[in-house]
């Protein structure tokens, strides 16, 4: 594991201080678990983005539709 030294304003860390004590938690696991939720949530994001880009993309439709095609018909073929 990797030390990591930084600076926060004094009213984050004024909460972050009284949430540790709060919940009995040193302040690095809060900061660790609130940077995962966030560094998640841009992932999220990202993806999001790229699936709203292929959306409006003429060929990536394509390709999903053709894909669809076969499907079904792989399906149809298993039903029969």
């Amino acid at each position: 594991m990797a030390t990591f030294t930084s600076t926060l304003p004094d009213d984050i860390l004024n909460r972050l201080n009284e949430m540790a004590q709060k919940l009995a938690l040193p302040k690095n696991k809060i900061i660790e678990k609130a940077l995962q939720i966030y560094l998640d949530q841009l992932t999220r994001a990202e993806y999001i983005k790229s699936y709203k880009q292929a959306a409006s993309d003429e060929s990536i439709q394509e390709i999903a539709e053709e894909g669809m095609e076969d499907y079904l018909k792989q399906l149809g073929d298993e039903t029969v």
